[in-house]
């Protein structure tokens, strides 16, 4: 392994660790304000954290009138800068309503649930429905590991959530659950819309939009409380910050060295730390009808990372051996 390749995995996992573990500040944040002050708070400073990463792209396209190929969340490559402004700002403004929407159920889903660690888990399910929503509205095609992997994940799911028929699933969980749909479609927006668009750019005017419809939201219900975030500063400034600034930046820079399957599976990892952090920090306990339920939905998830052409060369390898 080549010393590059494995500073990129050291970013991954620091990536997947620290996105993690935000779901613990998420949880800390609803005891000081409400789910649109916390989300307006957030991505205002994760845009601006971006601020000096876009002050050096520009400087650096100044020079050589191009940046370093970097890649976006979905592993695809997105090198080409050629496109200006004006497209990354359409994009921009589309993900980032969709990402408003996925991250305001996702505060409200983890006020009323109060457990990192199912939160984390409930969201991962966004990997296996990628490929769901991708075969349902744009026709690609499925593989037979991914149908696994659904069936995995769903059974998951089912043991995670619904402990004494399907009376039981609670509020908190279906809004995590719509929550997963929505980042399953960001992703698929991203795969489809921004594949010209530079992704720090692109973050950028995301987070941005939607800072601006959380402060609107916060507006509306009243809910902006200076004093409640000087209390939560704490969270506020690591799912801000943290999660944002800094672990985006980890796996930009991870991904220019580690295969993208290989990647997506290292940042599989953020649900298990989620319930890491919720144990250590939280102390959170599951049944252990609950930790089979998030073992079988890790299991979905890495299952649904795989190359589609995976079977086909375990295949092989066993009529080579033989």
């Amino acid at each position: 392994m080549q010393r590059k390749e494995l500073g990129g995995i050291v970013c991954l996992l620091l990536t997947a660790l620290i996105w993690g573990f935000s779901f613990v500040a998420q949880v800390q944040g609803m005891d000081s304000v409400s789910p649109f002050f916390f989300n307006a708070t957030r991505f205002t400073l994760g845009a601006l954290s971006l601020v000096p990463i876009l002050l050096v792209q520009s400087r650096a396209r100044n020079r050589t009138g191009s940046v370093p190929d970097v890649r976006a969340e979905t592993g695809d490559a997105h090198g080409d800068v050629s496109v200006g402004w004006t497209r990354t700002l359409l994009v921009g403004g589309v993900c980032g309503v969709v990402l408003f929407t996925a991250s305001t159920l996702q505060q409200y889903g983890v006020l009323w649930g109060r457990e990192a660690g199912r939160a984390g888990f409930i969201t991962a399910l966004y990997i296996v429905i990628v490929p769901l929503l991708a075969w349902v509205f744009l026709r690609r095609r499925i593989t037979f590991v991914t149908v696994v992997s659904v069936i995995i994940a769903v059974i998951g799911f089912y043991l995670l959530c619904i402990t004494g028929g399907f009376g039981s699933i609670s509020g908190a969980d279906l809004i995590l659950f719509g929550c997963a749909v929505l980042f399953a479609a960001h992703i698929l927006v991203i795969d489809t819309m921004g594949a010209a668009v530079d992704p720090i750019r692109l973050s950028f005017c995301q987070f941005v939009v939607s800072a601006v419809f959380s402060w609107v939201g916060s507006l509306i219900d009243g809910s902006i409380d200076w004093a409640g975030a000087a209390s939560g500063w704490l969270p506020i400034l690591y799912a801000g910050i943290g999660s944002v600034g800094i672990a985006y930046t980890l796996q930009v820079v991870g991904q220019q060295w580690v295969p993208p399957t290989q990647a997506s599976l290292i940042m599989s990892l953020e649900s298990f730390f989620s319930v890491v952090g919720g144990a250590i920090i939280l102390g959170e306990v599951m049944t252990g009808r609950a930790y089979w339920g998030c073992a079988l939905i890790f299991i979905g998830t890495l299952l649904a990372q795989m190359p589609a052409s995976l079977p086909k060369r375990l295949l092989e390898r066993r009529h080579r051996r033989n």
